[in-house]
């Protein structure tokens, strides 16, 4: 399968499906931190997303891709998440430049939902409903998977089964003593919590793959 990482720097789940035999790639605006920049397409995903399309790896290599078999996605959700909420309103008055980028962000979300692949999933963490996304299809956690850390993840797919648990275990009472990259705070803790965890990015190559 020709498989389409889209906004994943960590490369946790490309290197799932690469595990498996697939041609799958990761994109991202950022540099790959997963090691494997042969696999890393380093710039905006839209060109990319109806197939149709040449790119060259950050390891040099070029590739032409006719159609995608499925894309994944995981588009930026910091100005549409309902955990930030609260910078939409300054007193009682909306907020309108924020507002604005979290319209951007639902633009891009939709994009990616709506692309020429028979095969989507889009993950996101719940959204501000003022920015009325569809409904979800499926809303998995990381204890299902192996993790012991409780953190709601909602999937939007279309063409591919609901994601299955394949270990589900103890979530701890308080993830923020898990003791994991999840919970580490400092000028990456953003990036940090956007990681997709090992133990789903493994139920999603051997499922969907």
């Amino acid at each position: 399968m020709k498989v389409l990482i889209a906004c994943e720097e960590s490369q946790e789940v490309c290197k799932a499906f690469r595990a498996r035999g697939h041609e799958a790639y990761s994109c991202d605006l950022q540099e790959c931190s997963g090691g494997h920049p042969e696999w890393h397409i380093q710039g905006d995903c839209l060109p990319l997303l109806n197939g149709n399309c040449e790119f060259v790896t950050c390891g040099g290599g070029r590739t032409i891709i006719d159609k995608w078999d499925l894309i994944i996605a995981h588009p930026p959700c910091t100005k549409t998440s309902n955990a930030g909420a609260k910078h939409l309103w300054k007193g009682h008055k909306l907020n309108i430049p924020r507002y604005y980028e979290g319209l951007c962000g639902k633009a891009l979300f939709m994009a990616i939902l709506e692309a020429d692949c028979r095969k989507i999933v889009v993950e996101n963490p719940i959204p501000s409903a003022i920015f009325d996304f569809p409904k979800p299809t499926q809303i998995i956690q990381p204890y299902e998977y192996g993790h012991p850390v409780s953190k709601k993840t909602l999937l939007w797919e279309k063409g591919v089964e609901p994601l299955k648990p394949t270990n589900i275990v103890k979530p701890e009472a308080n993830c923020h003593e898990a003791g994991t990259w999840f919970m580490k705070g400092g000028k990456d803790r953003q990036k940090n919590r956007s990681k997709t965890f090992s133990g789903i990015a493994k139920a999603m190559a051997e499922q969907w793959g």
